[in-house]
């Protein structure tokens, strides 16, 4: 007997140091590395998700804190009831599960705890072998060894797979109900809770009826467990869940811009692909998600369905350069050809307003400077060369005209006048200055926009306008975080003063009157209930309206991607896109005037002579000028020019010029006001 009793002591010492010396080895034993690729994701400027990067794994890891306790309760209940009471082995469950099968004759109840199936997807796969589940009960055992209960139900709430390529509880929240994991309710979090057991099987989009068993299941496990009642079991059993359709792929939402930003992230950040695809970070970018809205439904609405015409829309805020909206073209899923950068469009006369700041600049001219508009053939290079501009159908006002009235009716003979008194090389580099990068030659026609610039350059200049001649470098990236907060990449965009504040001040002045009656965007007046500035442009084959208030710049263009001649209606469909655009996009924004800075002088002038208006004058302006280049004469009164006066481009109308020369500012308020 004494044999028997030393034999069983010196086994149970062997196996207790056995099991001691197997608890300190796979307690210093590494466990297999395990690479879980985290989804990454896109913001807008207000913090929504616009878009997810992951390679074919969507996954959003959140900690345990981050998670509903509904979530956490329902797959306590449904999948390891005991998980806080066991080291990862449930052995009395293991026993029940014994039971029910040898009961049943089948596998009807498995007996594998959250942290051995944590172990599975983690480090093996799922085939059906005694390696692996002996791998498994290793795995496991080091698990509960380095880890604490909480850590591991973290892990798996993040690993889990529920279906439709979602892995992890965020990114299943996200995908069934558009909410985060910590917004969960009671009746979501048991829906979801059922769906890893046969993602297939049990997924509401694919069979309501076996996720609802499902769900039942779940809640009444709950109830007996105590985490909530029978009442509230039923209660969410009857609540009718609000799914999203399920949208594979997101083509829907600003995917010009989503392009745009996976571009500078990779190719001008130097963001690694893997890392966009794998490595759980997140962009932040400058997108409003309500004037994207805005400029995809202008878009949308102002062309025909018909139309094989294309458009694009670019909309940046120029207090500080960030791009709010951006429309490549009317259809992504055809065509991902993004024309706000193509450089190959004629900006036409919205080229102008450098052509006359490069004018005001140098002095020689001013806002009453006339030339007479009337058929002009210019010579140049020494008289070698001849240049015989046109206005549009031929129409000119065989008069003297000024610049304001240059401006609003877009007269070609007037703006190479301009350039042939100021010189071309200056307005190139008032261009360049202005951010403008494309190949311009120093030649007459220079003046009419006939070398190409893309839109997002076009609104980037006119944005320095819109901001006290500050121009902002244009930001679509604010910041990147990685999975961990830390921040890979924040902005600091250059801003520079380009031009004076009063040069500002008195060009948007000089662009204010294209919108009035006579002006080449009058059609569209009507729609912008607010103080608006910019310049149409239409070439043969391009229509163009670029224009900004205080709060945003945006450029529209419209036309052909091969060239093709426009017809009357085509070439007016840029400006109403944008006075659509503009009015929606702003719509809760209270209208602003332009404020005027230092260095601005306003004086009333007699429009047909450009001399400061006295009294025995018929007619008055209000005219801004840069101090110091205002008229100092005064005009003692004439007779009024009765000559007709027509404009160049397809909005200008043929009238007299008295229906706009007794405007004040005050006047143009109440127009604003009360439209």
């Amino acid at each position: 007997m004494r044999k028997w009793l030393r034999r069983a002591a010196l086994t149970a010492a062997a196996f207790f140091i056995i099991c001691v010396g197997l608890f300190f080895y796979l307690r210093s034993q590494a466990l297999p590395v395990s690479t879980v690729s985290q989804t990454s994701q896109m913001l807008d400027l207000q913090g929504q998700v616009i878009d997810t990067f992951h390679t074919g794994e969507n996954r959003r890891s959140v900690a345990l804190k981050e998670i509903s306790h509904h979530v956490i309760d329902a797959t306590l209940a449904i999948e390891d009831r005991r998980f806080y009471d066991h080291h990862g082995f449930d052995v009395k469950g293991m026993a029940r599960a014994v039971m029910v099968n040898m009961q049943s004759m089948s596998a009807r109840q498995g007996a594998s705890t959250l942290t051995q199936q944590l172990a599975r997807n983690l480090y093996l796969s799922h085939e059906r072998t005694w390696q692996r589940k002996l791998k498994e009960a290793v795995y496991t055992a080091q698990l509960e060894m380095k880890y604490d209960k909480d850590d591991i139900l973290e892990m798996y709430l993040n690993q889990i797979y529920y279906g439709h390529g979602s892995y992890g509880i965020e990114a299943a929240a996200m995908l069934y109900f558009d909410k985060h994991a910590s917004e969960l309710s009671m009746a979501e979090s048991a829906m979801l809770a059922g769906i890893p057991k046969g993602p297939k099987y049990y997924s509401p989009y694919m069979n309501m009826k076996n996720a609802k068993d499902r769900q039942y299941l779940i809640l009444h496990a709950m109830a007996e467990g105590g985490s909530i009642t029978e009442r509230q079991a039923e209660a969410a059993y009857a609540e009718v869940l609000d799914f999203q359709p399920l949208d594979d792929e997101q083509h829907g939402f600003a995917p010009y811009f989503r392009d745009y930003v996976r571009y500078i992230a990779t190719e001008k950040l130097g963001i690694q692909e893997e890392l966009l695809y794998e490595g759980g970070i997140t962009i932040y970018t400058t997108l409003d998600q309500h004037i994207q809205g805005a400029a995809e439904e202008a878009v949308k609405n102002g062309m025909p369905e018909s139309s094989q015409q294309q458009a694009a829309l670019i909309a940046i805020d120029p207090r500080n350069g960030y791009v709010k909206a951006m429309v490549g073209g009317r259809d992504y899923k055809s065509n991902q050809y993004n024309r706000v950068f193509a450089d190959t469009r004629q900006p036409g006369s919205t080229f102008k307003p450098f052509l006359y700041l490069a004018a005001l600049q140098s002095g020689y001219m001013s806002p009453v400077t006339r030339f007479k508009s009337e058929p002009t053939v210019f010579t140049y290079d020494e008289g070698r060369k001849s240049y015989r501009p046109r206005n549009y159908a031929d129409k000119y006002v065989g008069d003297y005209i000024d610049m304001r009235r240059a401006i609003s009716g877009s007269d070609n003979i007037y703006a190479v006048n301009t350039i042939m008194t100021v010189g071309a090389e200056k307005v190139i580099d008032t261009a360049k200055r202005l951010g403008v990068t494309s190949t311009m030659k120093p030649v007459p026609s220079l003046a009419l926009g006939t070398f190409p610039i893309s839109p997002f350059q076009m609104a980037s200049a006119y944005s320095a306008f819109a901001g006290d001649g500050k121009l902002h470098e244009p930001t679509a990236i604010l910041r990147i975080e990685d999975r961990k907060g830390r921040i890979l990449y924040e902005a600091k965009p250059r801003a520079e003063q380009v031009i004076t504040p009063a040069e500002a001040y008195v060009m948007t002045s000089l662009m204010e009157s294209v919108f009035d009656e006579g002006g080449t965007a009058r059609r569209v007046a009507p729609i912008i209930k607010r103080p608006v500035a910019g310049k149409t442009g239409t070439t043969a084959t391009d229509s163009w309206m670029v224009g900004y208030t205080p709060e945003l710049a945006a450029a529209v263009w419209a036309g052909y991607d091969r060239d093709r001649l426009l017809t009357v209606a085509e070439s007016h469909r840029a400006a109403p896109i944008f006075a659509s655009f503009l009015e929606d996009a702003l719509t809760t924004v209270p209208p602003k005037l332009f404020p005027m800075p230092d260095g601005v002088v306003s004086v009333f002038i007699d429009p047909d002579t450009g001399m400061l208006a006295g009294d025995g004058c018929p007619e008055k302006r209000l005219e801004s000028f840069l101090a110091g280049t205002e008229p100092t004469e005064v005009c003692s009164g004439h007779e009024a020019s009765d000559s007709s006066r027509n404009g160049d481009e397809s909005d200008s109308p043929q009238q007299s010029p008295d229906k706009s020369r007794h405007r004040s500012w005050w006047e143009d308020f109440k127009r604003w006001w009360t439209h």
